[in-house]
């Protein structure tokens, strides 16, 4: 991935020495020094996705965890590994109850993280009190384990109006359906922060897919240029709706991608939740030490389909996917923690116990009726509303009053 010098002009600096004069010079430098390594090693991502618990759950040797120098992770504290699997039991009972959810008519779509919830679960995790987290519309499960209440991170997808929970209380951005828009404003926020000078990091997620956007480019581009504390995650689940990968990219990796903007790139195992927790903590810690931004990829897959709209079966096979069963992140982090002797049956069935509660919350939250006030149209559309708005408003309470008087009449 070295670009060679043999081909430049007489007295024209090699490309090569010429980037990485630029970035020693700005936001790596520290970064290159703390490591002791070079400019195009601490940007190139690792040369194999970090893993430090396969797929059968025991924890690889240091040698075949994919580190190298400037590449290094410690392993999480036990405490928050247990956290983080009591977060992927709730989340995978979420995603299985919201399904049914959907079936039964009482939300109208849902974008099911079966088989991320690692990714999710880490994204929340790996961030302080006073940190931002923009999801996208498939990352309910992480928009929950940043303390969002259930109910609350599912009123968008039940069709209300409005997405059920502050924003600002939370930190939490909205998750938006308009593809990689929330990436720009992770940016946003974390250009604000800086300017204040808070000590603020920005966790701004997004998938596969969405790297082929624009917005993509724009964010990734200001947010280098700017030196601004964001680090993006990219959950690459190996499909863009039906887009394979493949036909999106054949960029090496999409951690790769990071070098063209000057900022430092890692490849992860998405469904070992003690690497996403190790690689996540670190990218957050070098950004709030003034890093500057950096980018995540981690390797993870969609178990279901795109959202309960899509079929599909129309383009990928059983096989593919039963590939990816024996990968289940769940099923590696209990056997881990087991193995450790830090979960047992009881510990286990507590966590089973407090998934089913969740389950129950959303159940008996989302069966309830919402009042509906049809001048919420109006109310809430600009601070001061417009002769327009005021106009619609007072035809739609005269028609309301109309109708009323109708059926009273008609008793």
């Amino acid at each position: 991935m070295t670009i060679s010098a043999d081909h430049d002009a007489p007295g024209q600096v090699a490309p090569q020495q010429a980037a990485s004069e630029h970035v020693t010079e700005g936001a790596a430098a520290e970064a290159v020094r703390k490591f002791g390594i070079t400019v195009e090693d601490y940007m190139l991502p690792a040369r194999h996705p970090i893993q430090i618990v396969d797929q059968d759950g025991s924890l690889n040797p240091h040698t075949e965890q994919g580190a190298q120098p400037g590449h290094e992770y410690a392993l999480p504290g036990d405490a928050q590994l247990l956290a983080a699997y009591e977060q992927l039991v709730i989340g995978r009972r979420v995603n299985d109850q919201n399904s049914a959810l959907v079936r039964q008519g009482r939300m109208a779509v849902y974008p099911s993280s079966h088989g991320q919830e690692a990714c999710q679960v880490a994204a929340a995790l790996c961030l302080s009190d006073g940190d931002w987290m923009f999801p996208t519309y498939r990352d309910s499960v992480a928009v929950m384990a940043r303390g969002v209440d259930p109910v609350q991170t599912m009123t968008l997808f039940r069709g209300d109006w409005h997405s059920g929970y502050d924003p600002a209380k939370h930190k939490v951005g909205i998750q938006c359906t308009p593809l990689t828009t929330q990436l720009l404003h992770g940016v946003g926020v974390a250009h604000a922060a800086k300017l204040r000078g808070e000590d603020t990091v920005v966790l701004a997620m997004c998938g596969d897919g969405a790297t082929s956007e624009g917005d993509f480019h724009e964010a990734l581009n200001f947010a280098a240029v700017f030196h601004l504390p964001v680090v993006f995650f990219v959950q690459n689940n190996q499909y863009a709706i039906s887009v394979p990968l493949a036909h999106q990219s054949v960029a090496p990796s999409l951690a790769h991608k990071a070098v063209g903007y000057g900022m430092a790139g890692e490849r992860v195992d998405g469904n070992d939740v003690v690497a996403l927790l190790a690689v996540l903590d670190r990218a957050v810690k070098l950004a709030r030490e003034g890093s500057g931004p950096l980018l995540v990829e981690a390797h993870t897959y969609r178990m279901q389909a795109h959202t309960n709209a899509d079929d599909a079966t129309r383009y990928r096979q059983d096989s593919e996917v039963a590939q990816w069963v024996a990968k289940d992140p769940l099923k590696r982090m209990k056997t881990y923690l087991t193995d450790r002797g830090l979960l047992d049956d009881d510990g286990a069935a507590r966590i089973v116990e407090k998934a089913e509660a969740v389950a129950t919350q959303l159940r008996e939250g989302l069966g309830e009726d919402v009042p509906v006030d049809p001048q919420d149209l109006f109310r809430y559309v600009f601070s001061t509303p417009t002769p327009q708005l005021k106009e619609q408003s007072a035809m739609l309470a005269d028609e309301l009053a109309r109708d009323a008087h109708t059926g009273e009449a008609a008793k």
